[in-house]
């Protein structure tokens, strides 16, 4: 018998970032720009974490081994991943809305498969994970960039 398989969508605040949606979306669509910001992730928390242009792996405790796939790119507005390798079904967006020159919008979105029995175990996890990752984007060294 087939589980009932429900999807369930998190959602980060919209976070600005003071930079313009072409730099924002160069910095973002490109993975291997992880190697700037390696030092700032909690080594306690992520372990095995690899990137380059399109994939980026992390191990999670308690959660196991991460990988993501870029899917789509959408210039200036929409990076879209999806798990090669999770312990859960994920897909997740990155939506950028440029509002001024040197304002851009950022909102984040994970979509996951989630059974009734694991939903309240994950739920909150996902949510901070989500929220954790978001303020990070939003304060990566764009300026950085060419």
């Amino acid at each position: 018998m087939g589980g009932i398989r429900n999807v369930s969508d998190f959602t980060s605040e919209i976070k600005t970032i003071p930079h313009n949606d072409e730099k924002v979306f160069a910095m973002l669509s490109d993975l291997s720009n992880l190697e700037r910001v390696r030092d700032r992730i909690p080594q306690d928390k992520i372990k095995n974490f690899t990137f380059d242009r399109d994939t980026c792996s992390v191990s999670v405790d308690p959660v196991g081994s991460i990988q993501f796939k870029i899917v789509e790119r959408e210039p200036n507005k929409t990076i879209k991943f999806e798990t090669t390798r999770s312990p859960v079904p994920l897909t997740m967006w990155i939506q950028l809305k440029q509002v001024a020159e040197q304002d851009t919008k950022m909102k984040m979105t994970i979509r996951a498969e989630l059974n009734p029995f694991i939903k309240p175990m994950v739920s909150k996890p996902l949510q901070d994970a989500l929220d954790r990752i978001s303020d990070l984007i939003a304060r990566l060294p764009f300026e950085s960039l060419p």
